[in-house]
């Protein structure tokens, strides 16, 4: 700790990002990226924005990018913000809207840059714990709040509400904002975009780093009231009025236009994650119900943590987070094919030689 760090990171403690190991022969299932390259319409339009042009700084407001956004989600352009990857948007909402007098409201166990973000911003917060299906219950969210975030579906367990019980704790929170982060919703889950237009205090926040393949571009964004964009603008503004270079800007732009590479790209997944999940159960593991682009399982008679060493030991690396009520569960990407089938086998052959030996637990 250096004598030169102010009070407030000296208290902080920053979120911990999904490791990018080096190894050889890596099945790497640990940070939900996608299993299929970008749409190659993506990739040509940054070849062709990689010119003389980069000398010049990009569209602050990425127009361009903020009217494809609001043509696909039928929306007005003024209803659409973007960033440096939908942890920056979620950073500027969070300044922006939800700190507030009262407390805001999200599960103990979600995206853990929540409570980092509440640190770094000095926003008062109260966890509301999952229910016994590790599921977020609207009902428990009946309660005196500033702000609400929710995750949906919700990581790491991949659960998710559909969108009338969205608008269920909108209409009783009528008077606070409510942020939704749908990272993962194109896997499965209904968005709540539609809901913008009747609920002035909903804001929506989305990533092309998931469905669209792009987490190396780093976009998010965000859909809400045009008031609520202005807020995120303010904030923009006042940190960085170039999060998006001209490659991201242009990227960004194909991808979202090549609705085909989306939806085959978007079915691999699904019916990946129905390989994975079928796969799991049938070597015993409890697995929850995923609309994400990865699974939350346990192995009732195996510690969780153990089992991801003994898969790193393979090469094979899943996420494992040592935390309370989680601590056996395993969040697994949605890989290849022939990674899923790895995966599987790896288990299968741990498994089988943990069973002739003490119990693992």
């Amino acid at each position: 700790m250096s004598r030169f760090w102010s009070a407030l990171i000296q208290r902080l403690a920053p979120y911990t990002p999904g490791e990018q190991p080096r190894m050889a022969d890596l099945v790497k299932l640990n940070t939900n990226e996608h299993p299929l390259g970008p749409s190659p319409r993506a990739l040509e339009a940054i070849r062709a924005d990689a010119a003389d042009s980069l000398r010049l700084y990009p569209d602050p407001r990425a127009t361009a990018l903020r009217e494809a956004l609001a043509a696909y989600h039928g929306v007005l352009p003024d209803q659409v913000f973007v960033g440096n990857g939908s942890d920056e948007v979620l950073a500027h909402a969070f300044a922006a809207l939800l700190k507030q007098k009262e407390p805001l409201l999200f599960p103990d166990i979600t995206y853990s840059f929540y409570p980092v973000y509440c640190r770094l911003f000095d926003i008062t917060f109260q966890i509301v714990p999952l229910d016994a299906a590790m599921a977020v219950n609207i009902a428990d969210y009946r309660r005196r709040a500033g702000a609400i975030i929710l995750a949906n579906p919700n990581a790491p367990t991949g659960t998710a509400l559909p969108r009338a019980r969205i608008a269920e704790l909108l209409d009783e929170h009528a008077d606070i904002p409510v942020v939704i982060d749908e990272a993962y919703v194109d896997f499965g889950a209904e968005s709540a975009v539609p809901l913008v237009a009747s609920h002035p205090n909903l804001l929506v926040v989305h990533t092309l780093s998931k469905s669209r393949a792009l987490a190396g571009l780093r976009v998010g964004y965000a859909i809400g009231d045009a008031a609520l964009i202005e807020a995120l603008n303010r904030v923009k503004d006042s940190f960085n009025s170039y999060p998006l270079g001209r490659l991201a800007q242009a990227g960004a732009i194909a991808a979202i236009k090549d609705e085909a590479w989306f939806q085959q790209a978007r079915d691999y997944v699904i019916s990946g994650r129905e390989q994975l999940s079928n796969g799991l159960a049938q070597l015993g593991f409890e697995v929850l119900p995923s609309a994400a682009n990865f699974v939350f399982a346990r192995h009732p008679k195996h510690d969780g943590k153990v089992l991801a060493a003994r898969l790193r030991e393979r090469a094979i690396v899943v996420r494992h987070f040592d935390t309370p009520r989680i601590a056996d569960y395993l969040r697994i990407t949605v890989g290849s094919r022939v990674q899923i089938d790895k995966l599987l086998a790896a288990l299968k052959e741990l498994l089988g030689a943990a069973a002739g030996s003490p119990a693992a637990r």
